[in-house]
């Protein structure tokens, strides 16, 4: 590792650059106004590595520095609609001012043949962000992943997450369609870099916003990534198989076909390294910062497409297949899009929890083991039809259909004292379930443009059927000491039969009222339906059976919701400034009725909300956004039954029909600003969330610690949150590149409850400084260190409990080498400390993963063999602090192996077999 942090160094300080400074002017040869968003950059005379590139402001006028130990190069200005520019500069002095450079209009198109060497690496068109993919260098077998990493304004964490000039991607789509539904990670960790040709990036749209151009409101942004004309006709993919110590092992593969329209991709995988098998990098395999351990953070569990494997914690074995399809029909005015998932996994996990649990006048303890299994099977099949009737109309089709069946057994044991460390009761419970799902859902929308611009009506209907059934088997002692002993036993068999069905239809029109200023007229009705029964039985000692019908835990309500949503909403659309003003009513109607408990209510609540949406771009790359909404929280039926729920005798539960909605208002402000010229970017975002009727739990703690529970409504609970984000990117010529970020996350919780009867304000503050720095030297050697801390404190508004503080530490080192030739060798090391974690807990580790790959039969192959926590170190303990507890965690966590794998790439491209694809996982 010394020698790695020794070339990091000696390459910055060992390499003598030259910068020059260029500036000028971009004007129309026509009418001298400036061009906005030209592209100016800078190539060697020979061949198309980009040196150094910005774009022209509102006046056309442009000013960069060129960092570069040439002596010649070729400085190119493009716009769209406009001849290129090109000229060649001697650098035999340090700046360059080309005073006024006049475009002339393009005459001809030349649609087919592209110059390679003079396609900018970025124009922007509109409302689109678009990079020229062969104008950033990669590794010839890099992936998409690597390729986003040189954008400029393009941010990757640890966690595969994917931010634009720090707004979140949350879809990727390639030539326009979903690939493998929505997980950006699919595509961007199995796609290879050499068949992409622009990569497009948008604020996501809705359907009605991408069919009528109406302006998105999104805080999220698209990526759309083009396929290569001689690309988007073959065959490629990769298949890897490994086998390490402790029975370890991995089976993953991809196939993808595109054939212009048409496309198809199959997948699978199967493994017990707690891994998808399709999103990680080809250095780490599945075992990188993901899965590095298995907790709340790092995520033992996952889910690819919206299906989850395992059970949150643990270790998983699990297999996967899943294969995805899209064409065009009848000249592109039919588009399908569809795929299918199957998941299995197998989930295990042994924890360990210390809680302190807080009085007004005293505390109490309990410590707790668990063992816990599950095994789970899941398909799920979504689709998407759009059809295309004329250019006026649009109809679109989304149904989808999932399919769930779990199995789980949960042990679990408990002993609580107080705090002289007298026992008050102990408790032992098994849980076995079976549990299925259907779930089927439908999204219509038929979309009418008129002939006034901006003018349209939108007519949807959504559909939703779920269907829960599941059998418990549920056994229980609890044994309570003190003056009055006594020993509660539990043995029942439950069985549920839950249906709901919700149904809402929508109609949005929009009325042009002048230029850039509409109306919004838009209404809703929605009605949800539940029909849940639940039986639950005792065991009878005399049939030795389940067979005593116990009346006073079971249940068959029916409860339907009926809202109503009409609203108005008057829209300013300009080019820098966009302003919505919204209101709305609801009119909300809820209904009752228990058969069995004989129980009966209605309710119905009135509100009238009101919304401000402004987002305003005084320049290319800056945009600042404040908005204000509020909501409607309905309280949950179990929430509002009035029925004694004892099936914890811990812990007896009446719902309150009296209960209001909770309301809650939400202000959000970001500053998102982007320096083209400095390559720096200054991210921030702040929200204020304010809770008008809060519905919260309100229990009463007798001397035995047995607890009765109820709800109500409560005033005075707020939380905040702001981030800040810096980032600078210094590139030197093709040699090396070096990202910085810096950042701090703050959050602060005002938290008002009750505790036995007492109002209890809880005070939590988390403050979250990082630095993160990426060095690419070469495409050879790559590190990236961060280093993460944390200071919390909780305060309490009872005087007889003392304030908690504590720190955590997270210092991640990640380091990949590509010499000697197809030679890889990776680190990935995270060294984490928590001193707040109780004494009888594991509080700090070194966690370090270490690969070296050797690429073979022409960088098809690759051998690679991995050791997985090399330390032995891997831990999962955590600390969280609630309103009235302070719980420390311990669970299971996947432990040192080796494993040695082969993956095999191949692709095959019209009619010639070229190389390997450079596909990787």
């Amino acid at each position: 590792m010394k020698s790695i942090l020794f070339i990091f160094f000696f390459s910055i300080c060992s390499y003598s650059f030259s910068q020059y400074k260029v500036s000028g002017k971009v004007i129309e040869q026509k009418t001298k106004k400036g061009i906005e968003a030209a592209t100016i950059y800078a190539e060697p005379i020979e061949g198309n590595d980009l040196i150094a590139y910005t774009i022209t402001n509102q006046d056309g006028v442009f000013e960069f520095d060129i960092d570069t130990k040439l002596k010649k190069i070729n400085l190119i200005i493009s716009s769209n609609g406009y001849q290129t520019y090109k000229k060649l500069l001697d650098l035999n002095k340090k700046e360059f001012d080309l005073s006024v450079v006049e475009m002339k209009e393009k005459v001809v198109e030349l649609s087919s043949v592209d110059v390679i060497g003079e396609r900018p690496p970025i124009s922007i068109k509109k409302d689109t962000l678009e990079f020229n993919a062969d104008s950033f260098k990669t590794r010839p077998d890099a992936n998409i992943e690597e390729l986003l990493k040189k954008l400029p304004g393009v941010e990757i964490d640890n966690d595969g997450r994917i931010t634009v000039n720090g707004k979140e991607v949350n879809q990727i789509l390639v030539n326009g369609k979903p690939f493998f539904s929505n997980d950006p990670k699919i595509a961007t960790k199995n796609l290879p870099k050499e068949i992409i040709d622009k990569i497009q990036v948008t604020d996501t749209k809705t359907e009605t916003e991408k069919f009528t151009g109406k302006n998105s409101n999104s805080e999220e942004k698209t990526i759309n990534l083009t396929i290569k004309k001689d690309k988007n006709k073959g065959l490629f993919g990769r298949v890897t198989a490994g086998y390490g110590t402790d029975e370890r092992y991995e089976l993953s593969g991809i196939v993808n076909y595109f054939n212009d329209d048409e496309r198809f991709s199959i997948l699978s995988s199967s493994n017990n390294i707690n891994s998808p098998g399709f999103s990680f990098d080809e250095i780490f395999d599945a075992v990188g910062r993901q899965a590095a351990s298995i907790s709340v953070s790092r995520g033992g569990a996952f889910s690819i497409g919206n299906l989850s494997f395992g059970g949150g914690q643990g270790i998983t074995t699990s297999t996967t297949a899943g294969g995805n399809y899209a064409n065009d029909f009848a000249n592109d005015k039919v588009k399908t899009n569809g795929d299918y998932f199957y998941a299995n996994s197998n989930s295990f996990n042994d924890t360990r929890t210390f809680r302190e649990n807080i009085l007004p006048d005293n505390r109490f303890f309990t410590n707790s083991t668990a063992n816990s299994d599950a095994n789970s099977n899941s398909h799920r099949i979504s689709s998407k039809f759009q059809f295309e009737i004329d250019s006026t109309l649009r109809v679109v089709f989304n149904p989808t259909l999932n399919i769930l069946d779990v199995n789980s057994n949960n042990i679990e044991s408990t002993i609580s004292e107080d705090e002289n460390g007298n026992t008050i009761n102990r408790s032992n419970t098994e849980n076995r379930s079976n549990t299925n799902q259907y779930n089927f859902g439908n999204e219509l929308s038929v979309i009418k443009k008129f002939g006034k611009k901006g003018n349209y009506i939108k007519l949807g209907l959504d559909t939703r059927l779920i269907n829960n059934t599941g059998e418990t088997f549920f056994n229980s002692s609890n044994e309570i000491f003190g003056t009055n002993p006594s020993v509660i036993a539990v043995e029942q068999f439950t069985d549920t039969d839950n249906e709901t069905t919700n149904w809402e239809a929508d109609i949005e029109y929009r009325q042009p009222l002048k230029d850039k200023l509409f109306l919004d007229i838009g209404y809703a009705f929605n009605i949800n339906e539940e029909d849940n029964e639940r039986l639950v039985f005792d065991f009878d000692n005399t049939t030795n059976d389940f067979t005593l019908f116990n009346d006073q835990l079971s249940s068959d309500f029916q409860f339907t919701t009926t809202q109503q949503r009409p609203s108005l909403q008057l829209n300013y659309e300009g080019k820098k400034l966009n302003l919505g003003v919204k209101g709305s009513f609801i009119h909300t109607e809820l209904d009752n009725e228990d058969a069995i408990q004989n129980v009966a209510f209605n309710r119905d609540f009135n509100d009238v909300l009101f919304g401000v949406n402004l987002r305003y771009q005084p320049k290319r790359g800056t945009t600042i956004r404040v908005n204000y909404d509020a909501s409607v929280v309905i309280p949950e039926v179990s929430q509002l039954q009035p029925v004694e729920n004892i099936t914890n005798p811990l812990n007896i539960i009446t719902g309150n029909p009296d209960l209001e909605p909770t309301i809650n208002h939400r202000i959000d402000l970001s500053l998102n600003n982007f320096d083209w010229k400095k390559r720096t970017g200054i991210f921030t975002f702040g929200s204020i969330t304010l809770q008008e009727d809060r519905v919260v739990a309100n229990t009463i703690t007798d001397e035995n610690l047995l607890r009765r529970t109820t709800y109500d409504n409560i005033n005075g609970n707020y939380n905040i949150f702001l981030t800040a984000n810096y980032s600078k990117r210094i590139k030197k010529d093709s040699l090396y590149t070096l990202n910085v970020r810096y950042g701090i996350t703050n959050r602060f919780n005002n938290i008002v409850n009750f505790n036995n009867g007492v109002e209890l304000t809880t005070k939590q503050l988390s403050i979250r400084p990082n630095v993160r720095l990426t060095y690419n030297y070469k495409e050879k050697l790559e590190i990236a260190p961060s280093y993460t801390l944390a200071f919390n404190n909780t305060t309490y508004s009872l005087d007889t409990f003392d304030d908690i503080d504590f720190i955590e530490h997270d210092l991640q080192l990640k380091t990949t080498t590509y010499w000697p030739k197809n030679l890889v060798w990776g680190n990935d090391v995270i060294y984490t400390f928590n001193g707040s974690i109780d004494a009888s807990f594991q509080r700090s580790a070194v966690f370090w993963n270490m690969s070296l790959g050797l690429k073979m039969m022409k960088e098809k192959g690759l051998l690679k063999v991995l050791a997985y926590d090399l330390l032995n170190q891997n831990i999962n303990t955590r600390r969280t602090t609630s309103q009235d507890f302070i719980q420390d965690t311990q669970g299971t966590v996947l432990q040192r192996y080796f494993l040695l794998s082969f993956t095999y790439k191949f692709d095959k491209f019209g009619t010639k077999n070229k190389r390997g694809s450079g596909i990787s996982f």
